[in-house]
């Protein structure tokens, strides 16, 4: 069963066509790769599906409603969680501190208001040990490295309990041994029913992670399968050659 499609997704940023008539649909409790060369798409369908821009024409469906023009918060309400390429956290509060905003979705001014229930801190405290942060949970957000980042990122979105996670190049930029980390982490969550949805280059990462891999080129799907059929592609060989 699909959770979250996009259908005939067009949007272009002054003379350019950044999203072409594009069609991908995310199958329930699947990890599916969204790969591409630069510019193909990948981050504009990405924040087309999460409100953070709005679709020229076509549709985004999440569990067979539309939710075309819903704002990130609607969203974010939903179920749907996502990263960005870069983090966003907040570096001059300790890990815990972030995670208590994250809890709270008010900003800044929900510090101030304490813990609402000492089970709040113990549910921080439960994410923080799942990403592998807890020993860092009164170090200042800024003081992390940045695969570290990523994973009070992810922290930061399982406060919500989504049913599906778009990662922005979660791989990117960190150690051998964080991505690592990050993948069984990715595999726990799955296992735990929570279905993914990731952008990313590092093709090691992606076609030993993945069930499901989309390529997308020029603002559209170009070709889909498993990791195995999507390497065996010609045409996927010639769009990254090509560009």
């Amino acid at each position: 069963m699909s959770l979250l499609e996009a259908h005939a997704v067009s949007k272009a940023f002054g003379g350019i066509q950044a999203l072409n008539t594009c069609d991908i649909s995310v199958e329930q409790g699947s990890i599916t790769g969204l790969i591409g060369p630069n510019g193909s798409g990948k981050t504009t369908l990405f924040n087309v599906m999460t409100g953070y821009e709005q679709a020229d024409s076509g549709q985004v469906l999440f569990n067979g409603s539309d939710i075309s023009r819903y704002k990130p918060d609607k969203i974010f309400g939903l179920g749907i969680g996502r990263t960005f390429q870069l983090t966003r956290i907040f570096s001059r509060l300790t890990v815990t501190e972030n995670m208590h905003v994250a809890i709270h979705r008010k900003g800044l001014a929900s510090l101030f208001g304490g813990w609402s229930a000492s089970s709040e801190r113990e549910r921080v405290l439960r994410l923080l040990d799942f990403v592998g942060l807890t020993h860092l949970k009164d170090k200042p957000g800024g003081s992390l490295s940045y695969g570290q980042r990523k994973l009070l990122e992810l922290a930061f979105i399982l406060v919500a309990e989504p049913q599906v996670i778009l990662l922005d190049e979660p791989a990117g930029g960190i150690n051998p041994t964080l991505i690592g980390q990050l993948g069984e982490r990715i595999r726990q969550l799955n296992k735990q029913g929570v279905t993914f949805l990731i952008v990313e280059h590092n093709m090691e990462f992606v076609m030993g992670l993945c069930d499901k891999v989309m390529v997308m080129h020029r603002g559209s799907k170009l070709a889909e399968g498993t990791p195995a059929q999507v390497r065996a592609n010609p045409a996927v060989l010639e769009a990254y050659l090509g560009d």
